[in-house]
């Protein structure tokens, strides 16, 4: 598909990935929508792009399942309708098993898997009735194979990939397409923000993310897998081969524990 003036909805699109895809369709004269629970970071985000016109924002906060159908019907009344949802909003994680509270793997579970699927549900009638649409899931490597301290993060992206695998096959019959994005280690913030073993977040940087890949760059890489109706998609650097050595689980075991970063 030709991405150029489609109208896109973007979850988490106050900063990472989810800013720098702003940026970057805003350029491709795109009418998007742009949500996160932060309008105020979000209204920095319209104020520098072009054609700030044709951006909307709306808060929402994936945890807010009972919420979404309201969120969803504001977001249709900006343009009337949707071509593409880029899920992209989540939280990840940085804790051992032993060390962390049960409440922190709920939290995982309820916005990185559930939010999505609530939003996504919302919005599925509307692609049903229209025979079109595409749902873009940021997922991670994470969703593809484990590393120690991601045990909650790792097992919600995990379950997104089970959840639209299936969707894709239910509904391609009604014209919607799905592509799953896996990055690696890309420059966000994702690392500052993860959450501990109690809930409170990490707080600081780690050097694998830091040295990942621009977001810019990041965000062009997707958009080209996006426009090219690619299922699956991995996106980073040497960290992408672990996807393909899944066939082999004991090496893939050794070679993640060697390289682990907290």
């Amino acid at each position: 598909m030709k991405i150029t003036g489609k109208t896109i909805w973007i979850t988490g699109a106050s900063s990472g990935i989810g800013e720098a895809l702003t940026y970057s369709l805003a350029k491709r004269n795109c009418n998007l929508i742009i949500s996160s629970r932060k309008k105020e970071a979000l209204e920095i985000v319209r104020n520098n792009c072009e054609n700030q016109e044709r951006i909307k924002i709306i808060v929402v906060d994936l945890s807010d399942f009972d919420g979404m159908p309201l969120k969803v019907k504001e977001a249709l009344d900006a343009f009337g309708s949707i071509d593409v949802l880029i899920n992209n909003a989540g939280i990840s994680q940085r804790s051992l098993i032993a060390d962390t509270n049960f409440d922190v793997y709920k939290k995982l579970i309820d916005v990185n898997y559930l939010g999505t699927v609530a939003v996504t549900k919302a919005l599925l009638p509307h692609f049903i009735n229209q025979q079109s649409g595409k749902f873009v899931t940021v997922t991670s490597l994470m969703g593809k194979f484990g590393s120690p301290y991601r045990s909650g993060y790792c097992g919600a992206k995990h379950a997104l990939h089970g959840f639209f695998d299936v969707l894709r096959m239910e509904h391609e019959k009604d014209g919607i397409s799905v592509t799953l994005i896996c990055p690696g280690f890309v420059q966000t913030k994702i690392a500052k923000n993860a959450l501990t073993g109690d809930g409170t977040t990490l707080n600081k940087e780690d050097n694998a993310t830091q040295n990942g890949l621009a977001v810019e760059v990041f965000a062009k890489k997707m958009i080209r897998a996006i426009e090219k109706d690619s299922f699956e998609t991995y996106i980073g650097r040497k960290e992408v081969l672990g996807a393909y050595l899944r066939l082999f689980p004991k090496i893939l075991h050794r070679l993640v524990l060697r390289s682990t970063v907290r």
